[in-house]
């Protein structure tokens, strides 16, 4: 009996979305594939702060233990999800090529109070990253958190009194959901391999491998391999106000890199270029730049704030 490979996905719009795609390419391919959708931690408690919880691979988590039981063969996740470490037996099979990359503003009624100094605006993100980044360019607003999927951000922000909320574009904009009160952030850098869809399978699994091996996106598996070394040399995840972004153009490679400290007082920024076959080791060699620099105090902070 032919093969099927067994697609194990998180149950909302936005990851089936994903994992319908990574299904297109595959039965393109001619394999035959079945979708099997499994709850995480991050799906069940939509009440506690992500970091809270411990947040390294809470969206991950349930996935990579099915995978590791057998109960699926490859396992789609938002790349910035993911542990910059995989857990043991498991690898990386395909990076799809990058969608958008850049956050959004969605507003309430107009963007006037951006540019009132005096208007203490309330603006909603669980990300400590998007928090630590608005602080720093508007200290006075107040910061809330909002949690759940991109239906129930966009449902909580209608019905709260708050001014606006922060998004990645790339979660409102695959599912069609995206408002006409939105405005980029062209000033905010993204999370590490933010707009980017990994999958993972069993290390052990050549079937798998194969067959995903043919739809790799090889400029974006490079980059967020440079942004997520970033992250991890800087000991990063969900919980830490680290940005990255690594674009490649003509074979060069452009990377910018930060951290932040949580209330955004402090920050340090990195950019850097090199050619893509020069590139191995940028990530880790611009993180420890910022961590000379004095970043290791941030990451000190950071760690005993947890």
């Amino acid at each position: 009996m032919e093969k099927v490979i067994r697609i194990g996905t998180r149950e909302s719009q936005l990851a089936l979305w994903q994992a319908h795609q990574v299904n297109n390419l595959l039965t393109a391919q001619g394999y035959r594939t079945e979708l099997v959708p499994i709850k995480s931690e991050g799906d069940i408690d939509l009440v506690t702060p992500l970091y809270e919880i411990g947040v390294q691979g809470i969206f991950t988590k349930s996935l990579d233990i099915a995978l590791l039981n057998g109960r699926i063969d490859i396992a789609v996740h938002s790349f910035k999800d993911v542990p910059t470490q995989l857990p043991q037996q498991i690898v990386t099979a395909a990076v799809l090529e990058r969608g958008p990359v850049k956050d959004l503003l969605v507003y309430k009624t107009n963007t006037d109070f951006l540019e009132q100094p005096s208007y203490i605006a309330n603006i909603a993100t669980s990300s400590v990253r998007r928090k630590a980044q608005w602080l720093r360019k508007y200290p006075h607003h107040q910061l809330h958190n909002l949690r759940g999927n991109v239906n129930t951000r966009l449902q909580k922000l209608a019905a709260e009194n708050w001014d606006g909320a922060i998004f990645a574009a790339a979660g409102l904009e695959r599912i069609n959901v995206r408002p006409a009160t939105s405005i980029e952030l062209d000033w905010m850098l993204p999370a590490p391999a933010q707009g980017a869809v990994v999958v993972v399978c069993r290390e052990d699994d050549y079937f798998s491998l194969e067959a995903c091996a043919a739809f790799n996106h090889a400029p974006t598996a490079l980059a967020t391999r440079i942004e997520r070394e970033f992250l991890r040399t800087l000991m990063g995840g969900c919980t830490t106000p680290i940005s990255a972004y690594a674009h490649i153009q003509n074979d060069t490679v452009f990377f910018e890199g930060e951290i932040c400290s949580l209330d955004g007082t402090k920050c340090f920024r990195t950019t850097r270029q090199t050619s893509t076959g020069n590139a191995a080791g940028t990530g880790k060699d611009a993180a420890e730049e910022l961590l000379a620099k004095g970043a290791a105090e941030i990451v000190a902070q950071i760690r005993n704030v947890k």
